[in-house]
Formats: structure tokens, sequence, C-alpha cells
């Protein structure tokens, strides 16, 4: 029997018969609906679902049946907000005068293949060297493990400002970065990064429109574009098909975010009312990033962890993200989910649904903000971020119920990405 399966396989396979594959939930979340289904059936075929319906549907014999009975299953998450270049350590900085491209490259397969088999099936990798653009093209051809990127290649930022490669250097190594390197001022410079970034094949741009707290300027929040240069950068991103996200921790660099017209705000911290408003009349996203702040504030209290400088920034902004985002949350604003990972280790990127739910959120809503709402900031969300038919086949299952325990989101047991496992212990 065994041997006429697999001959039969082998026929679906080499005539392009796609073979059917039969899901049983024993909870399903609709995360639209924000319900959780008991008993459920999901069809795969090939990449894509094909149907979803209740009990568990008779298979037939050439089916392959996956048994999550005993789980919870959920569209793969999305983190729209990680850098997976790199990872927190004392000796970040160090690195940056040790590492060779293909030192990065090769950690950054690592960190991509961990982030995957947490669950996060999508993610946003919003800046690093460019080399982000090849593990997305690696993942892409099948030849690396890990979730489906779309990268900002470079960071875009301002003579010293927080993305600037250079701040904080021996005067020997400042030079005098350009758009090339990501650095901008004017008008002029700031259409000729975006129109860099695309040539090099990003799928979005990435402006750090205030300071920022890992790096080294005196100032985290203060505005480090004008609003005049955020305007032609997102005028410029959208010519060529792409969205705008916006690193922002003061509320002026903020409000200037928003009226240019960015796509959305990274961080937010010291968001105000008057920048509330803005973001629900512009219907701007919300990326919070929670656990980044109180990462980098931990971190910050090992002495010698940081530089000096960093350390008294974390120590003060850190922890207020938290807060940010329940006042938010309540105002009403537009959320998508985000981490920052890469500022804390990859792959515990769920410890943002523990902050997210301390918050006030409740869980459904959380993991929505994960899936639907992450999958329609990034553009993708025909293509995925729910569990209906036509969807790529991005399907995670975890064990026990994050309604009562939101810490089950930490224990993913199962990882089908665009129809293939990858996980299924």
């Amino acid at each position: 029997m065994k041997k006429l399966l697999f001959l039969i396989a082998v026929f679906l396979f080499q005539n392009g018969i796609a073979q059917r594959t039969i899901i049983y939930c024993g909870k399903l979340i609709d995360v639209k609906a924000l319900q959780e289904q008991s008993e459920m059936s999901i069809v795969v075929e090939g990449n894509k679902i094909t149907d979803i319906q209740k009990g568990y549907i008779k298979a037939a014999a050439t089916d392959k049946v996956i048994d999550l009975k005993n789980n919870t299953v959920m569209p793969g998450l999305i983190d729209s907000h990680v850098h997976l270049e790199d990872e927190t350590s004392p000796h970040a900085f160090a690195d940056k005068f040790r590492l060779n491209e293909a030192d990065i490259a090769f950690q950054s397969t690592v960190y991509a293949e961990r982030t995957l088999m947490a669950g996060f099936t999508t993610v946003r990798d919003v800046g690093g060297s460019g080399v982000n653009i090849a593990l997305r093209k690696a993942i892409n051809k099948g030849i690396v493990k890990g979730p489906r990127i779309l990268t900002a290649g470079k960071i875009i930022a301002s003579t010293g400002g927080h993305a600037d490669p250079t701040t904080g250097l021996n005067e020997d190594f400042i030079g005098d970065p350009g758009p090339k390197e990501g650095v901008a001022n004017g008008v002029d410079e700031c259409i000729k990064a975006v129109r860099q970034r695309y040539k090099e094949g990003s799928d979005l741009i990435k402006i750090t429109a205030s300071g920022g707290v890992l790096s080294l300027e005196k100032d985290g929040s203060g505005a480090q574009f004008t609003e005049e240069e955020i305007k032609a950068i997102v005028s410029t991103a959208k010519d060529y098909g792409m969205a705008v996200a916006a690193h922002a921790h003061g509320a002026e660099a903020i409000k200037r975010a928003i009226r240019g017209g960015v796509t959305s705000i990274e961080h937010g911290t010291y968001m105000d009312d008057e920048a509330i408003e803005l973001f629900k009349k512009y219907g701007t996203w919300y990326v919070p990033t929670i656990i980044a702040g109180k990462s980098a504030s931990d971190s910050a209290k090992k002495p010698g962890y940081f530089p000096e400088v960093i350390t008294a920034k974390a120590i003060a902004i850190g922890p207020m993200i938290q807060g940010t985002f329940a006042k938010a949350y309540k105002a009403g604003v537009k959320i998508a989910f985000g981490t920052d990972a890469g500022v804390y280790a990859h792959g515990k990127n769920w410890m943002e649904f523990i902050y997210m739910t301390e918050a006030g959120m409740p869980a459904l809503e959380a993991i929505k903000c994960a899936t639907v709402n992450a999958s329609e900031l990034l553009g993708i969300d025909k293509e995925t971020g729910s569990i209906e038919k036509g969807k790529s086949a991005d399907i995670i299952a975890i064990d026990g119920d994050p309604v009562k325990d939101i810490n089950s989101m930490g224990k993913v047991k199962f990882v089908m990405k665009e129809g293939k496992v990858f996980k299924n212990l």
C-alpha cells in the first residue's frame, strides 16, 4: 500500500497535479472575526489554501493528513519590524569594524531560520547593510530557510542622525557619506537616496525621522528631517511603488513624518495627543516594538554593555514604549505587530504578545495585529495574513490556547510556509 501511494504521489508530481494536504485543527483562530473555532479542517494544494471546512473531513487515499487536533492553529505570524542581519551583544560596535559582508550574511541565515521556527512566516526587515536583500533572494530561491522577507535594504538618515553609519566615530572614519550609503540632506539628496534603494532592490523605504537609542548621538528624540525632505522621500518612493516606514521617537518627528505621508511610524515613544489625532486623520500605522524598549533598558543596566551615551538613552526611553502603546490602542490608532528583533535575541518575537496584552489589548486582537493588520501594512493582505481560500498556505500551530495563556504563543509546534512544512513536532 505504501508503495502504491508513493507511485501515485510521483504520478501527481510529474503531471503537475498538487497532492492534497488536509490539516485537522483542534482549534482554529479566525483572525478577522476574532473567534476560535473548534474541530476544523484546512485543505492545502500546492502552496495555496483551497478549502476550510467544519469538522474533520474524510481524507482520500492519496491525501496527506497532518493531525493538529491537540493544537491551536492560526495564520503564519508577521513581524513588521526586524533586523535580520545582526543581534544585540556587548561587542556590537566593534563588530562594525571586524565583520565582513560574508560574516553578516552567514549569521543572518541563522537568525532567519530561528525566526521562521518561532512561527513568523513573513517579516519586514527595516534596515541593514544591504545583505538583507541578498538574504531575501536566497530564501526565495530555497537556498536558505527563513520567512518571506520585504526589506528596506539600507536605512536613509540625515548627516549625524540615527543610521548615519559614521556617527560617533573617530574623525579618520567619519568622512562624508552620501545617498549611496543612506545619508541624505535636502530634497535632491533625499530623492537620490530613494532611487538608490530602488536600484539596489529594496521593497520599501525606511527613514530615521528622529534620533535613536542605539546610536552614538546624544539626543534620541529630536527631529532629523524637515517635513519638505520627508515629502520628497514619500513622493519619490510612491513613484517606485514603495511605502515608507519612519523610525520616530519624538513627538515633533512623528508629526512631521505623518504629515509628510509615511505609511508607518516605528516606536513612537513620545507620541502626544496631537500626534494621535494625526495618526487617525491620515490613517497612519503604528508599529510599537515594546520588547525592544524593554530589552534595551535591561541591557543598559549591565555594566559596559553599551557606550555611556547609549546607556542613558536606553534607560530613559526604553521603558516608555509600553505605556505609549496602551495610550495609542485606547485612542483607536491602527496598530501592526513589530518587535525590532535584533535589538533582542531573534526567535523571541512572540514575547511582544505578552507586553501587548499586559497593556490592555485582548489576546485575539494582538494576534490580529500580527496577521491581518500586519499584512495590510505590508501590502500583502491578498496573499497572506488570514486562513482563507486562495491565500498562501502560511499556517502555524501552538500548544495551548492563547486566550487562556498568552505564553502559549511561544510554544510553536508546527510551521508551514507557502505549503511547505518546516516544523512539525
